[in-house]
């Protein structure tokens, strides 16, 4: 790992530790990250908006996938197909 935080993380992995705390519902996360994007279930908050509409979305991976609505982007293709 290229840096220690990293291999702290990864070592919840083989330890099944939980360390973060939901204090809505007692739901447990090896990640702060995740525990931060779980609280948004309970807050409501939806901090990734899109610029071409007035969607939000909890995490920046739903709004990117949204985006490509509005682009027409179709990154993945068939390849038995044209589709």
């Amino acid at each position: 790992f290229a840096q220690k935080h990293n291999l702290l993380i990864h070592r919840h992995v083989h330890t099944g530790e939980k360390p973060f705390l939901c204090s809505h519902c007692g739901h447990r996360f090896r990640q702060k990250y995740h525990l931060v994007s779980h609280q948004r279930i309970h807050t409501g908050e939806r901090p990734f908006v899109c610029v071409s509409c007035p969607k939000a979305f909890r995490r920046k991976t739903a709004l990117t996938v949204h985006q490509r609505v509005h682009t027409g982007e179709r990154p993945f293709a068939c390849n038995s197909c044209p589709k």
